[in-house]
């Protein structure tokens, strides 16, 4: 499938591109060294990448029925009449950053604009994407619930955008051989412990949450029957942590902090840190609430070091690669082997289509990728992101490693041994 913008379109996209990178990675600097930004939507994967040497290599030692890419969005517009909604600031150029924001995703995507097709013409991309990954290999979409007051007050007004739980079931549940689904319920929500059975009961493999975007506090009280029913239904709660740039948020930014999920694992709940807190800096509330400020990847190895929290903690890759983070925190996370069974693949999609957001020929200039890698990487990523993402960090290296076929082999962490 290709959906290119129409030529108007393009210049409008051109004029502001150094905007909507900043909005989408915290930076401009991506834009001014790339001599492409957008995303061409290219179709099927010709013979000769499709069975390139590096490609097969990427395969090579794992069972793509155990890979299960844990991190991937639902996007549109909710011209289908299903359920999405999107701001308003992300429909209008009055609101130059979150309407850029909704340009960029929908490249990213290669959902065109025509009325009432470009939530189906997002779905449709990830058909195409996935026949182009190995089959049994799937991908877990993201439900993404509104904001909610500490009352449970449903807020969508201050709301980036929302995506139902039955739209991220029915997506998935159409297509079982490509598909699972992440349910999205604020806890919060009255019906909160209900809505969860619910999910459970109709399939879901996990509990999405970015917290500073939806309004939640993780080290609240009001959280504890939630992390009582996940931690009895043996369910993940995939949440985001450090800085958040992505989408718009409406809660302190001291809400992505890691040591905040403390009370989730305290209780019991299994956590997936998502992007393993790799970018930005938060208290260090061990040392009381006014200590002192540090990177808030050295607060996820604190508690990744934490014996009691072994077989509850891990952390999702994604984001790990994008070009607005250090190298220290991918390097260390390649380099630490003995966290390998607890790290999970995601790419983030559809992050890896805004093709400023990560450089494979930076990571060659950094010595952990080969140089010849580099257009073939570009080339594969002109086609399928997807796969782009996947083979990058399957042959990115540091200290002579590289992470473990474990990373990708991730369908086992969202087995549920409990009902």
């Amino acid at each position: 499938m290709s959906t290119p913008f129409s030529p108007s379109r393009r210049r409008w996209l051109a004029a502001a591109a150094g905007f909507g990178a900043l909005a989408a990675a915290g930076g401009v600097a991506a834009v001014l060294a790339q001599p492409r930004v957008f995303n061409p939507c290219l179709s099927a994967l010709p013979a000769e990448l499709a069975d390139h040497p590096l490609v097969r290599a990427a395969w090579q030692g794992l069972d793509p029925a155990s890979m299960w890419d844990c991190h991937a969005h639902l996007a549109g517009t909710g011209d289908s009449g299903r359920g999405i909604e999107m701001s308003p600031r992300m429909l209008s150029p009055l609101h130059p950053v979150e309407w850029l924001q909704r340009l960029f995703y929908l490249n990213a995507g290669c959902a065109h604009e025509a009325p009432g097709r470009v939530d189906d013409s997002y779905v449709e991309r990830l058909h195409n994407l996935m026949e182009g990954m190995a089959p049994g290999s799937k991908l877990m979409l993201f439900a993404f619930d509104h904001v909610h007051e500490a009352d449970g007050t449903r807020r969508p007004d201050l709301s980036a955008f929302h995506v139902p739980d039955a739209y991220a079931r029915d997506v998935a549940q159409a297509a079982p051989d490509r598909f699972e689904w992440v349910c999205s319920i604020h806890p919060a929500r009255a019906d909160a412990v209900d809505a969860l059975e619910r999910a459970v009961a109709e399939g879901a493999r996990a509990v999405k949450w970015l917290p500073p975007a939806m309004g939640i506090d993780p080290a609240s009280p009001s959280c504890d029957r939630f992390y009582r029913t996940l931690a009895r239904l043996d369910l993940p709660l995939i949440t985001h942590v450090g800085e958040e740039q992505a989408v718009a948020g409406i809660g302190r930014p001291e809400w992505g902090n890691p040591l905040r999920l403390r009370r989730a694992l305290d209780h019991g709940a299994r956590v997936v840190m998502a992007h393993c807190a790799s970018h930005g800096e938060d208290v260090d509330t061990d040392r009381g609430e006014q200590g002192p400020r540090v990177p808030s990847f050295d607060l996820f190895t604190r508690m990744m070091g934490e014996a009691r929290y072994e077989t509850l903690l891990t952390g999702d890759i994604s984001a790990t690669i994008l070009r607005n983070r250090r190298l220290a925190p991918l390097r260390t996370l390649i380099e630490r082997e003995d966290w390998h069974p607890r790290l999970l693949y995601g790419s983030d999609y559809p992050l890896p289509g805004i093709l400023p957001l990560i450089s494979p020929a930076a990571f060659a200039r950094a010595g952990m990728l080969e140089r010849d890698a580099v257009p073939v990487l570009d080339a594969i990523r002109n086609h399928n992101p997807l796969l782009f993402t996947f083979v990058l960090k399957r042959h990115l290296t540091s200290q002579g490693r590289r992470f473990a076929p474990a990373v990708f082999e991730t369908r086992r962490h969202f087995d549920r041994t409990t009902t």
